[in-house]
């Protein structure tokens, strides 16, 4: 499992300490097990887990440093902490907020803080636009809801030029047609996962 996490955060460029390639199998471990009594994930392999879950999200993280990681990043409909845990592991000087409606999953995302030793990750149960924060810089979402319906959520939490930035399977050109005339897409860009066999994109947003 070591071996293929390593090979593929080099294969997407990524240089990861010991440490956070430890913390990446650890939290691995911890949703395999929370996964029996929460109902984290419906993937229960875990070498699907691996490469379904850990990769696909270590995916965004080169695109995330290239943009420049932010100082506050939030993550919606977070349920078990992806990609906002790796973010976090992989992005020490990001604060990381996984917003999720469920509260056994916001707790789950508590106890992995807690046991990674991650000051910088934040279980928070709440309906995302029923938060009161801090705004974001960067606010990310994994198959949590189409364009329309992330961007209108969220966009009270935007901080002042920040982005939008939704991990999205095929090119979503009908959700993009269907965005408000003030959110731009500035740049759809295609990943590809190491191990996974499926397309995979990122849509950066903007305010206008």
């Amino acid at each position: 499992m070591r071996e293929q996490l390593e090979a593929a955060a080099t294969q997407l460029g990524l240089e990861l300490s010991a440490t956070q390639v430890d913390q990446l199998l650890a939290y691995l471990t911890l949703l395999q097990k929370w996964n029996k009594v929460y109902n984290l994930t419906a993937v229960r392999d875990p070498a699907q887990m691996l490469s379904h879950h850990l990769v696909d999200s270590l995916s965004v993280i080169a695109p995330l440093q290239r943009h420049g990681a932010p100082a506050r990043l939030m993550d919606v409909g977070a349920g078990g902490g992806l990609p906002g845990v790796v973010i976090a592991i992989c992005c020490p000087g990001t604060d990381v907020s996984c917003v999720d409606a469920v509260a056994k999953k916001a707790t789950f995302i508590q106890q992995v803080a807690a046991e990674l030793k991650l000051p910088n990750l934040h279980g928070v149960h709440s309906r995302v636009e029923a938060l009161k924060v801090e705004p974001f810089g960067v606010i990310t979402s994994r198959a949590f809801a189409s364009l329309v319906d992330f961007t209108n959520l969220t966009r009270q939490h935007l901080a002042e030029g920040a982005v939008w930035m939704a991990m999205k399977g095929q090119h979503p050109a009908d959700e993009v047609a269907a965005l408000p005339g003030d959110v731009d897409v500035f740049h759809v860009e295609q990943l590809a996962v190491p191990g996974l066999d499926a397309q995979r994109c990122l849509v950066w947003m903007r305010r206008r």
